[in-house]
């Protein structure tokens, strides 16, 4: 029998900017039910929750870590996240198979702008929220400052459950106006004394717990009516009222801590086993078909992979939440994404790098495996006979891209390996082989995503490697019409070649007009791989040359098309005629006409008024009031053309477009700029014509490089 049934497992997650004190609160949480003896903390670098010597290194969390404890009678598990926005999928990957969240707001910062951008992610997820006051011993604490804050940002559903009867290094007492009780902590914190309320505290705390019992209240018409009745809830009436609250998303209870000092974290324990929800009591899963999956131990087993990590000399581990049934070690469960029948050789419970072996775990739990050979993360595991298929985490898009190169030759093998073994652990992490660009591209989150995967490559997988600049996928068209011809003539012994011709090319638009002048006999509409088209027609006449050489024509027109005559890029958008020329009655083949429509094509070309186009992106930077004006002189001195900016809470919202060649560098500029307080996200927009002087710029640089082409 399981240690906990479904109903006594509670799911949290820790979530918050960086630096406000979530992997100190679990250290806290876990010191609290006696798990740890001692408290770690971050600058000692010994938290069972940064146990990794890269973040030992850097003083923050860059992984999610599933850690448990037990308190009166519950299993609470502990999904502690980074807070920096470069590991956006540790934290979205954790709500994913999270009951309730709780979000920890500095109260010397207020509200943060990572704060905004993880909430984005919980309204989506609709995860039931808790919000709590860390910090509150720092000499410039402002609760009543960040509470105005959060209610701002996150609306009136933010009500107070707890509020400070002082802060700042005098901070050693919370009024709970749920339970109209004062908790008087010792300097050490732990577990408090319970006080009455002081007299000149009572009005205030009166007029708090008469708004929390509203709030619970207009949330539900049983409890309205009782109240109305009564003029007073009990506190068991508060609890389910706040939790059905919780569960709908309509009100998030907001509390009071010093994780430093460990003051606030029982409580708050305790009110995660009495009112937060447990996975069974949340509103069932739905599969992709929209079918219900109740979280039922009884029921078919079902479980998520929502995370993998290697470890030397193990293998992967796989933590998975289990949404209905009760699985055990040596169960046997069928992928519903490969088909493939995976066994579950061995259950563990995890404390950070510690794994703890059990025989089973029930619906609603969270756990882990190792060595599943052919499951990744967001696949559905169920027992067979069952098409249980649950949605798949949806991750950000990248920000940031470079090339990546080894400093050692022949190691381009391993190199691989590894890059696939990162993108098997970090889904927001793509890798791409561009045939284009000739290079091997990194697309990340920004620049400390990035130093993680090269600390990985050179720690875990023992390579050398250099991040490089991408190069820039432009784009290559025409403005003007223009004619051009040439004949191919070889002969060099025994059969030679031979092939004319004369061709007409001119930018294509969508609805443009059919040629007048030529006689159109045919007519070809190609959707070029790297967008726009090409349309090519046969307007031959009499003959001049022989059908069956036109395909090679074609064929010479695309080659060039594909390494552009002005830096080698693709070229697009353009419609090419072909209206004349001759052939030979032995010495004209394939190849011949083949090179005759390429330099004709490069000939044209050249004098149709060429034109390099560069991607352009949209581009989104959230920032603060004050530092507004930082940004936007930063982004016009990158050729930015600043679209407007609009109001996002208590931040501004710049919106750009901006030439990706100007974007290098971007993530540590901004970071730079604001101190670290302002975020970005960003999307391909279009190509657009780049400016004189840098086309100019750009054939030079690539007529110094190119090899002339021979015929």
């Amino acid at each position: 029998m399981p240690e906990f049934d479904t109903s006594h497992v509670k799911n949290i997650v820790l979530l918050g900017h960086a630096g406000s004190g979530k992997t100190t609160l679990a250290e806290c949480m876990l010191f609290e039910a006696g798990l740890i003896n001692r408290r770690g903390s971050i600058a000692e670098r010994n938290t069972t929750g940064d146990y990794h010597e890269l973040e030992q290194e850097r003083g923050n969390s860059i992984f999610s870590k599933l850690l448990h404890t037990k308190w009166r009678g519950y299993k609470i598990n502990i999904i502690d996240t980074p807070g920096y926005d470069d590991f956006a999928g540790e934290v979205i990957s954790a709500l994913k198979v999270a009951d309730t969240g709780v979000m920890l707001l500095n109260a010397v910062m207020g509200v943060e702008v990572g704060t905004d951008i993880i909430w984005d992610y919980t309204e989506k997820f609709k995860t039931p929220m808790i919000f709590a006051v860390n910090k509150l011993d720092d000499d410039n604490a402002d609760f009543d400052k960040t509470v105005r804050e959060a209610k701002a940002h996150f609306g009136n559903k933010v009500v107070v459950v707890q509020y400070p009867h002082q802060v700042g290094s005098g901070f050693h007492e919370v009024i709970d106006v749920l339970r109209m009780t004062l908790y008087k902590f010792k300097d050490n914190g732990g577990k408090p004394e319970k006080m009455d309320i002081p007299a000149d505290e009572k009005e205030k705390a009166d007029l708090l717990h008469k708004e929390l019992i509203e709030a619970i209240a207009s949330n539900d018409e049983t409890l309205m009516e009782k109240y109305f009745d009564k003029g007073e809830l009990d506190e068991d009436e508060m609890k389910m009222g706040l939790k059905h609250a919780m569960i709908n998303h309509d009100l998030f209870p907001l509390f009071c801590l010093s994780a430093e000092r460990n003051m606030g974290s029982g409580r708050l324990m305790g009110f995660i086993d009495n009112v937060c929800p447990s996975a069974n009591e949340m509103p069932p899963q739905k599969t992709r078909k929209g079918e219900a999956l109740n979280c039922d131990a009884n029921g078919p087993a079902c479980i998520f992979i929502y995370k993998t990590i290697s470890e030397p000399h193990v293998g992967e581990l796989s933590f998975f939440k289990v949404y209905s049934g009760t699985v055990k070690s040596g169960m046997e469960l069928e992928n519903e994404t490969t088909g493939v029948t995976e066994k579950l050789s061995q259950l563990f419970l995890v404390e950070g790098n510690k794994r703890t072996a059990i025989n089973e775990l029930v619906a609603g739990d969270i756990g882990a495996t190792l060595k599943l050979k052919n499951t990744h993360v967001n696949n559905t595991l169920h027992v067979k006979g069952k098409n249980y298929d649950l949605p798949s985490i949806e991750f950000p898009p990248p920000n940031m891209t470079v090339a990546i190169e080894s400093l050692k030759k022949g190691e381009e093998e391993k190199l691989s390996q590894a890059l696939h073994q990162l993108r098997e652990e970090d889904p927001t992490l793509l890798i791409e082989v561009s045939p284009e660009l000739k290079q091997t591209l990194i697309h990340c989150q920004g620049d400390m995503h990035l130093a993680v995967a090269k600390w990985k490559i050179e720690h875990q997988h023992k390579l050398e490697v250099k991040f490089v600049k991408p190069r820039i996928a432009y784009r290559e068209t025409i403005r003007k019409v223009a004619d051009a011809s040439y004949r191919h003539k070889k002969q060099s012994g025994g059969a030679g070649q031979f092939g004319e011709v004369f061709m007409r090319i001119e930018p294509w638009y969508e609805g443009m007009s059919e040629p007048t002048d030529l006689n159109v006999r045919g007519r070809d509409v190609h959707d070029l791989d790297w967008g726009g088209k090409l349309v090519f027609y046969n307007c031959i006449v009499g003959g001049a040359i022989d059908a069956r050489f036109l395909p090679s024509i074609l064929k010479g027109v695309m080659e060039k098309m594909q390494n552009g005559p002005l830096t080698g890029s693709y070229a697009r958008d353009i419609r090419v005629c072909v209206y004349d020329g001759k052939m030979h009655p032995v010495d004209s083949n394939d190849i011949s006409f083949k090179i005759a429509g390429l330099q004709a094509f490069r000939q044209a070309f050249q004098q149709a008024d060429p034109q390099i186009l560069e991607p352009i992106f949209q581009l989104e930077v959230l920032c603060p009031d004050d530092l507004t004006g930082a940004v936007m002189g930063d982004l016009q001195s990158r050729r930015a053309i600043v679209e407007g900016i609009d109001s996002e809470g208590h931040f501004q919202k710049v919106i750009a477009k901006v030439p990706l060649a100007e974007m290098e560098g971007y993530s540590s500029s901004l970071r730079s700029i604001t101190q670290g307080r302002a975020k970005f996200k960003m999307k391909f927009n279009g190509y657009e014509a780049v400016p004189f002087e840098l086309q100019r710029k750009l054939i030079d640089d690539y007529s110094k490089t190119s090899k002339e082409e021979y015929v």
